[in-house]
């Protein structure tokens, strides 16, 4: 007999074997290769109505990243001020704003108008987070959302919910295929390090091309930084922070981020202003661990909407103080060019 004959009764029992692990295969392709994949791509898939196949396919794309777990670990914040403020206050980084203000200042102050939001502030924001867009991040998004929102317990919930935005957006509101996209260790992307749910709220086309490029367009850069700012309630012209002198008997008072007393009551408590303000502006105060000692500084609601883009007090003020030297910079060359004509 011919070496490919087969009784049939075997015959009939392999295709029903082979229908089986036919049918097995869409349950096994939804099991994925991180923990929790599954659940994740049945809520995309019907919330957008994407393929799981597709979805599936791109996050088996994604790997765990260990140095992305070492790197939240240890966040800058955790310094105290009088070593976090050295990373950001630096001459070079203050020149580099000053020279970046200079050359983008009618599109900087066109934006600032618009949304109301002081152009230093804007510029600094950008200082901070990337040096201007020199360091954007080299992290894959993808790796990096998925390494945290998967495999990162203590922050799971946050960063799970990052990643199914990611998954969610429209092509046109990123600056590439999501596989391809770098950024930081957090995911976030962009000069302005917005993470997915910021491009989704506040990011802006500000250019007019139909898409929103956090990386490559300068116009969608500036305005999705003061259209983040001005929808968290930045008060056009309002004050950020201002020190503040202790008497000996100062009330002891813990910080909060939201204004929590008038001016006039933290002075009757003990703390004078070393400006001009307003004795009915609303503040709270922020004590920072300096490098000649304790720094006390009164807190506004300006304040309070930089910690919206990280909650930091330590962060906020290095955007503050940053903002604070490129608008010096900025006006001493104004007034030295006035100087020579």
């Amino acid at each position: 007999m011919p070496s490919s004959f087969m009784p049939r009764r075997r015959l009939t029992s392999l295709f029903v074997l082979t229908l089986v692990a036919i049918g097995a295969l869409p349950t096994m392709a939804l099991a994925g290769t991180h923990p929790g994949q599954a659940e994740l791509v049945r809520e995309v898939a019907r919330d957008t109505g994407q393929s799981p196949a597709a979805l599936n396919a791109l996050l088996d794309k994604a790997h765990k990243q260990q140095s992305i777990l070492d790197a939240i670990s240890r966040p800058a914040e955790s310094k105290p001020w009088s070593a976090y403020r050295p990373i950001f206050l630096t001459g070079k980084r203050i020149d580099a704003g000053v020279a970046f203000y200079r050359e983008h200042r009618a599109m900087l102050e066109r934006v600032a108008k618009q949304y109301g939001v002081s152009p230093e502030i804007i510029v600094a924001i950008l200082g901070v987070e990337t040096s201007y867009g020199g360091n954007t991040g080299h992290y894959k998004v993808l790796d990096a959302l998925v390494t945290l929102g998967l495999y990162y317990p203590p922050r799971a919930k946050f960063f799970r919910s990052e990643l199914k935005t990611l998954l969610e957006l429209p092509s046109n509101k990123l600056a590439g295929p999501i596989d391809t996209l770098t950024g930081s260790y957090a995911g976030a992307q962009g000069w302005g390090q917005f993470m997915p749910d910021s491009i989704r709220d506040y990011a802006v086309d500000a250019d007019g091309d139909g898409r929103i490029d956090l990386h490559d367009s300068l116009p969608d850069i500036l305005a999705s930084v003061a259209n983040y700012f001005a929808k968290h309630g930045w008060v056009r012209g309002g004050p950020v922070a201002a020190q503040a002198q202790p008497d000996a008997a100062a009330k002891k008072l813990d910080w909060q981020a939201a204004p929590q007393w008038s001016l006039e009551q933290l002075e009757a408590w003990g703390y004078a202003p070393l400006q001009r303000l307003n004795p009915g502006q609303s503040t709270s105060l922020l004590t920072l661990d300096g490098a000649r000692g304790p720094e006390y500084w009164f807190t506004f609601q300006n304040f309070q909407v930089i910690t919206r883009y990280n909650r930091s007090p330590l962060y906020a003020m290095a955007v503050y103080q940053l903002s604070q030297a490129i608008a010096a910079g900025v006006h001493a060359d104004d007034m030295a060019g006035t100087a020579t004509r």
